[in-house]
């Protein structure tokens, strides 16, 4: 056995068993990271939200704005296959698949992201309460429908306390959140005068804002000031000491409420208040039934490809099942690490790699036949096999790739998630087939020449009586054999 077969062998069992660690990780965990397989919403449910701007007098460059703003937003929920659509010129369509709790992430989703930290006047207000400022003394309307308030000409609604949740007064701003660095905002934990980690947004301020903000709170240390997040009161702490830099944290009583107000703050405050014009929750449309249906449709077909292989190439078809098998347990861990999110159409599209994948197989075995036939030794028919065939199958994936390319264009162009998860997929599956049967492949007919039964040309799907005369001097008095 020569050294490259030797390190091409020691590469496969490495690939493999690094593949199959990740497939069958315990609790979805390889070495710290989630594993876990993603669905996406036509598989698992989600919910479905139009948000339509409130201003009549919205442009298009603000809608195209507020899109990259969600956008961002969404990609920081963590939420995978996505849709943020822009719908006309004052509405966005935005899909988001498995949320665990929709009311949290429609809220994240529509909130301005306007920080400010205004004067209450000596008073504690208490969380939540929806207050006028002096940068924004008109309170938008998805504000007050958060709170349960629909008529606008009555705001006299009241807590368990008695306490009205709109406060009519209009408080000083110290700051305007167009200063704001958002570089500077980070998760963090602040100690309290016990000593315990609370959970935190760290926050910091810059220009006018920043200067006045140390002036009040150099002025007014022992008073509260309370912070306030798109006309909603976060806290009222008591300034301890000087802001002199204008930056400080936001304590919070939840992870949850720490990432919201973190993703608000950090990916930008939308250009125009958005209110929700439809959300519904969307059940799997597909679901389980139909992913095992999909499973089913993968191994049947697998199945009879590894049949049509065994029965009209033998032995090689043999090393083509095996090197299939490799095929898919590299690619299923490489969706599970990157991760690639799974719909109906990119299954598909890898049941669809898979027959690309044998089709490579299928060019390199006729070659190796043909080279057979022609009286070559079985290692030099294998190395002709392979170089004479490389032209095809290269040629052949870089069209495919071509087409993949395009379709994943389109897809993101127009927020077609289906057309991208199914271009995803398929050009993932070209490439890994362009390892497994040029490399894989390559190996283990390589690997074949060492067993004496292989040099018979039955295992080759070859009649002796096609061999050209001079294949018998190669083969002594076995005619039925090559060296």
């Amino acid at each position: 056995m020569r050294n490259r077969e030797i390190y091409s062998l020691l590469l496969i069992v490495l690939i493999l068993g690094i593949s199959m660690w990740i497939n069958l990780a315990p609790n979805d965990n390889f070495l710290g990271r989630d594993v876990s397989t993603r669905l996406g919403l036509d598989l698992q449910g989600g919910i479905q939200v139009v948000l339509r701007a409130e201003t009549e007098d919205v442009t298009l460059e603000e809608m195209q704005t507020a899109a990259g703003v969600i956008e961002r937003r969404v990609n920081a929920l963590g939420v995978g296959e996505t849709v943020v659509q822009q719908l006309g010129d004052n509405r966005i369509a935005v899909e988001l698949p498995g949320v665990a709790d929709p009311e949290q992430a429609i809220e994240t989703l529509r909130g301005t992201g306007q920080l400010e930290f205004i004067d209450p006047q000596g008073q504690f207000l208490f969380e939540g309460q929806i207050v006028r400022t002096s940068n924004s003394p008109e309170i938008p309307q998805n504000v007050l429908a958060s709170a349960g308030i629909t008529d606008t000409a009555n705001l006299a609604a009241t807590n368990e306390f008695g306490t009205p949740l709109v406060d009519e007064t209009i408080y000083t701003s110290i700051t305007t959140g167009a200063d704001l660095d958002t570089n500077q905002v980070q998760p963090a934990f602040s100690q309290t005068s016990t000593g315990l980690n609370e959970l935190a947004v760290s926050f910091a301020f810059t220009g006018d804002s920043g200067r006045q903000l140390g002036d009040f709170s150099a002025a007014n240390v022992g008073q509260p000031m309370c912070i306030v997040l798109d006309h909603r009161i976060i806290s009222c702490p008591v300034l301890q000491s000087p802001l002199t830099d204008g930056s400080g944290q936001i304590t919070t009583n939840t992870p949850e409420d720490r990432d919201r107000i973190f993703n608000q703050l950090k990916f930008g405050a939308l250009p125009v208040p958005l209110q929700v014009e439809l959300s519904r929750t969307v059940s799997a449309s597909l679901g389980d039934e139909s992913v095992k249906a999909s499973l089913l449709a993968g191994i049947i077909g697998l199945s009879f490809v590894a049949a049509f292989m065994l029965l009209f190439y033998r032995l090689p078809g043999l090393l083509a099942v095996l090197a299939l098998l490799i095929y898919t347990a590299l690619t299923l861990a490489l969706y599970r690490l990157i991760p690639v999110t799974l719909t109906l159409p990119g299954i598909a599209g890898f049941i669809l790699s898979i027959g690309l994948a044998v089709d490579a197989n299928v060019l390199i075995f006729s070659r190796l036949k043909e080279e057979l036939r022609r009286g070559k030794s079985l290692r030099v028919a294998i190395d002709e096999g392979v170089r004479e065939s490389w032209s095809a199958i290269r040629d052949s994936s870089v069209s495919t790739l071509i087409t993949c390319t395009i379709l994943w264009i389109f897809g993101n162009s127009f927020g077609v998630s289906i057309i991208k998860g199914f271009a995803l997929t398929l050009g993932m599956g070209v490439v890994i087939s362009l390892f497994t049967s040029v490399v894989i492949t390559r190996t283990f007919l390589r690997l074949i020449v060492l067993l004496p039964f292989a040099r018979n040309l039955w295992f080759f799907e070859v009649d002796p009586r096609e061999v050209e005369q001079p294949a018998t001097a190669d083969v002594g008095s076995k005619p039925r054999t090559v060296a």
